[in-house]
């Protein structure tokens, strides 16, 4: 249950992403079928987002550590960009999904997908605890 409410808590944020970056879309893997393939292509693209940050996001951040003390954590933005751009070509290789037309608008993705995804987690908090 706490595993499926962050995943749509990520979908959701990514969702509201779009639609305030500019350069960030989302195409749905089935676009004939609508409202369902695009709902469920958000849920996969958090999926898979959770997963490179788990396992790639979490080498970037040891390799990186001494560059977050240097500049007081403010490498995450680049590092949380990179990542969304992996994303978005692992899911471009799928053939469906997330598009971020460069870094510098996955830099802005990613703060703004960061800032929701803990406005929507504080709210929710009291669910995920239990």
């Amino acid at each position: 249950m706490k595993f499926l409410l962050k995943l749509i808590i990520n979908a959701f944020a990514l969702w509201v992403t779009t639609l305030i970056v500019a350069g960030v879309t989302v195409e749905s893997y089935d676009p004939s079928n609508g409202t369902f393939s695009l709902i469920l292509t958000y849920l996969l693209i958090a999926l898979i987002f959770g997963l490179v940050n788990g396992i790639v996001g979490t080498v970037l951040r040891i390799v990186a550590l001494p560059l977050y003390i240097l500049t007081l954590g403010l490498i995450s933005l680049i590092v949380n960009g990179l990542l969304l751009l992996i994303v978005s070509w692992i899911s471009d290789a799928m053939g469906f999904g997330l598009h971020v037309d460069g870094f510098w608008a996955g830099v802005w993705a990613a703060l703004i997908l960061a800032i929701i995804s803990w406005l929507l987690g504080l709210i929710f908090r009291p669910a995920l605890r239990r």
